[in-house]
């Protein structure tokens, strides 16, 4: 039950920053899921463990920190790696 927990406040938090940012998470449910991830990850080590604790994810810290991880991948994927002639 603690894994099912994890992946839906996962989910949350990067639909919600999606959402903030305005604009779709690619991959859906699963991107969603891996944007919350990495941001969380991001977020508490860039502003440490602060703010109230959801299925043990620190709110704000992941929630900014999936806003960076999701304007950095869309500034990335806005160039295609190659150049069209």
């Amino acid at each position: 039950m603690d894994l099912l927990w994890v992946l839906i406040i996962g989910g949350l938090i990067g639909w919600l920053s999606g959402n903030l940012i305005g604009r779709d998470v690619p991959g859906g449910l699963a991107g969603n899921i891996m944007a919350g991830f990495v941001g969380s990850w991001l977020g508490t080590e860039l502003l440490g463990d602060r703010g109230p604790v959801v299925g043990g994810f620190y709110v704000v810290p992941s929630i900014v920190g999936a806003i960076v991880v999701l304007l950095i991948f869309f500034a990335i994927a806005r160039g295609d790696g190659y150049r069209r002639r």
